[in-house]
Formats: C-alpha cells, structure tokens, sequence
C-alpha cells in the first residue's frame, strides 16, 4: 500500500465519452504521471496492438492480455512513481476489464475481480471517474474508423453500460459518476470539483482549453507551463476522443 501522500486517480468510460482529453488536463493540473490501459509501456503498446488492431483474440485470452498488461504497467511505471511522490492519472483502470470482459464477455466480475487484483499486487486508484454518456451518443463521436474492440455488436457494448452502471453502484466510496456532455470545460470543472469534494483537493477551475501538446506518458511528470502572452486559445466545445479502442 502506498502512503506517500501522492494521489492515483483514474477515468472511465465507454469508448469516445472524452477520456484522453480529460486525462490530459486533469494531469496537467495535478503534475501527474500519466498513463494509460492497455500501452504506457514498451511491452503494453505491443499488447494493444495485439488486442485492438490484431487478429481475432480468444476471449479467456484477451482477459488474460489485458491484466498481464496492467501488471507491467503497475509494476514499473504507476507504483514507482506513487512512492516518489508522484501523482498518477490513468486512462482505464482494471475496472474496464470487470465492465469489459466481465460484463460484455459474460465471464463475471468476481472472477475477473479476482485476476486483476492479483495482477495489480495491491495497487488500486484512490477514485475512479466514471464519465456517463449515453451510448447512441458516444457512438456516434466514433464514426466508422473503429478498433476490433470498438467494432463489436451493439448488444456487447450494451452490457460493458450495464456493468459500468452495476459498478459504480455497487462500490460508492471509490467511484463518482460525472455527467460527459457538454463542452471540454465544462466537464472537466465538474471532475475537479469531484476531487476536491471527494479526495480534499483544492484545484483551480479551468477556463479555457489552451492549444498544447499531449501530456507525456510512460512515468513522465508533466509541469504546467504559463499560457504565452500571444498566445492564441481555442473555444472549448466537445472535443470527440480519438478510437482508442481502450474498450
């Protein structure tokens, strides 16, 4: 267990609902490492290939992949830095997997409960934001361009909605439901608002998406730069997620 006073936080989701974005500014503000599931690592990024753009993956395997994934990233990269001091925000957590392959694959979530936190030896989120949107309108952010995941049939991601909805009611104290529509501002305020209620951090309110590179991943701590003076900013309206296919 980790006690260093360093914060885990990590975002869920149905595909397209705003993860990445939303990870990206919530570890700018928190100088956080970010990461994401399944990647962040050299062997991850090989087993996301092998799951979203591969060939056809057994289903027992793809569950087996995706925790083998989150053990490496734990074991080098988020625990690591959690014991330097370091706060962490994670695109999916292993709780994607119990919505996922618990749900969607119909293989249970205690069962899948069970792999995983062997995998992850302990280390779990202090929160986990769940960003609701409705499915037909998540959908409809994808387009046509979609991972092997992405690609499934309608009644698969039905149940992955169902289980995360099953989730978040079961185990309270360590999920907040945030509502993802509107602008990228909107929703993020209403994430920052969520920790400084539920983890007693006091983070200023975002007013504007600044144009800006992507948060580094892989165990990079990111400093948040001042706004040049010339700068130009950009309206922030709904920015869809690319298909990242992290189920």
């Amino acid at each position: 267990m980790v006690t260093t006073g360093a914060v885990y936080v990590a975002l869920e989701g149905w595909e397209a609902s705003g993860k990445s974005t939303q990870a990206d500014l919530l570890a700018e503000v928190l100088e956080a490492v970010r990461v994401r599931e399944p990647g962040g690592t050299a062997l991850g990024d090989g087993i996301r290939g092998l799951l979203l753009h591969g060939a056809e993956v057994a289903p027992r395997a793809e569950a087996l992949l995706f925790a083998a994934d989150r053990a490496h990233l734990i074991e080098t990269v988020v625990r690591p830095a959690l014991e330097a001091g370091h706060n962490v925000v994670s695109d999916r957590s292993y709780l994607s997997s119990l919505a996922y392959q618990g749900h969607g694959r119909g293989f249970g979530v205690e069962e899948l409960r069970r792999l995983n936190l062997w995998a992850l030896g302990g280390t779990i989120p202090d929160l986990v934001v769940y960003l609701h949107m409705p499915l037909e309108q998540a959908a409809a952010r994808l387009g046509h361009d979609r991972d092997r995941l992405e690609s499934e049939a309608e009644a698969f991601h039905r149940s992955v909605v169902e289980g995360y909805s099953d989730l978040v009611r079961n185990d309270p104290d360590h999920w907040a439901e945030v509502d993802a529509g509107g602008s990228v501002v909107e929703v993020q305020n209403r994430i920052r608002s969520t920790l400084a209620e539920r983890l007693g951090l006091e983070l200023p309110l975002l007013t504007e998406v600044r144009t800006a590179e992507p948060v580094p991943e892989r165990g990079e701590t990111v400093t948040a730069e001042p706004a040049p003076e010339s700068g130009e900013t950009v309206t922030a309206e709904p920015v869809p997620e690319p298909g990242d296919g992290s189920r």
